[in-house]
């Protein structure tokens, strides 16, 4: 059995490979099962502390099983990470568990390539102004790979809650070589921005529809359970609608609330990434219009990023008989 640790993880990851891996995998389909289950209890800090277990199944080809914690501030509390998480993988046709990876490196990098590959799609080549609200552990990961997506964008702008966390991002990426600026007012830096990718966990939104540009692109990652969201309703009436998967308009507060106050009905989604990339749907269709894609994961997703690890480090091409 192989044992991927994180620094094995990233640096099988690229941006650059994974996202044209996820975009091969989104050419088929589904795995032929998935699921997800969602456990919460009440922690001191407010919000709850969350167990997610998601499982997927290609027959014949492997088994993934997902084990992820969110608990929040875990570090100010107990001084560990606020998402911890494991991936086993199981050979298809035997059962045996073929190799156990690092969790917390494989959803850094899988969610940020899932929005990018959106944003390959939905935003406008010529972006050239970034705006990044949120500054957690998965903050850096999301603008590298937005960037990726779109290499032409030349101004990133930082925006959190706790201005030391925004500053301590900033860092982070001039590490890295890409240069970025603390926003000092939200309102402001969302009308500035061509791309906008939020990564909270607000339960009150705080993306306001109003003030998108023409032609902006919205990524919204935050908003995984029914009570969180990020964006205000004005987001919806002013955007074209598309989702990662179309489960997530089942799960996600970005859509609950909206759907029964008749804000949006689901009639106004406009696709998903499996339809986008096949070609089965328009993305955009003009420069001024402004796109939303939510964010929401899934099992498939994690099945995918799994295989593709465990394809590279034994030395064989990407590839998945998903078809369902």
């Amino acid at each position: 059995m192989e044992m991927m640790d994180a620094k094995r993880v990233h640096e099988l990851a690229d941006f650059p490979g994974l996202i044209e891996a996820l975009r091969t995998a989104h050419k088929g389909g589904m795995p032929k099962h998935s699921d997800r289950l969602i456990y919460q209890e009440p922690n001191p800090a407010g919000q709850p502390d969350i167990f997610i277990i998601l499982p997927a199944w290609e027959p014949q080809e492997a088994i993934l099983a997902k084990f992820v914690t969110s608990f929040p501030n875990n570090r100010e509390r107990h001084g560990v990470s606020n998402v911890n998480s494991i991936y086993c993988m199981i050979n298809g046709q035997t059962g045996v568990t073929e190799a156990i990876m690092d969790g917390e490196a494989i959803i850094f990098r899988k969610t940020s390539s899932d929005s990018a590959l959106g944003s390959s799609i939905l935003s406008r080549p010529d972006a050239e102004t970034f705006l990044m609200i949120g500054a957690g552990a998965l903050a850096p990961y999301a603008v590298e790979a937005h960037l990726t997506a779109r290499p032409g964008i030349r101004r990133v702008l930082i925006w959190n809650r706790t201005v030391a966390n925004a500053e301590k991002l900033a860092r982070t990426l001039g590490d890295k070589g890409i240069a970025a600026e603390v926003a000092g007012n939200l309102d402001n830096a969302v009308a500035e921005a061509d791309i906008i990718c939020s990564a909270t966990m607000a339960t009150t939104p705080h993306l306001k529809g109003k003030l998108l540009k023409p032609g902006c692109h919205v990524d919204l990652i935050g908003s995984f359970t029914p009570e969180m969201r990020e964006a205000d309703d004005d987001v919806l009436k002013r955007a074209k609608i598309f989702v990662d998967h179309r489960q997530t308009t089942t799960r996600s507060g970005e859509f609950l609330g909206p759907f029964e106050r008749g804000v949006i009905t689901p009639g106004d989604v406009r696709a998903d990434l499996f339809e986008l990339v096949q070609g089965k749907a328009e993305g955009r269709l003009g420069n001024d219009d402004i796109t939303m894609m939510k964010n929401g994961g899934g099992s498939h997703l994690d099945y995918y990023v799994a295989k593709y690890l465990l394809d590279r480090n034994q030395g064989r091409e990407f590839s998945t008989s998903c078809s369902s």
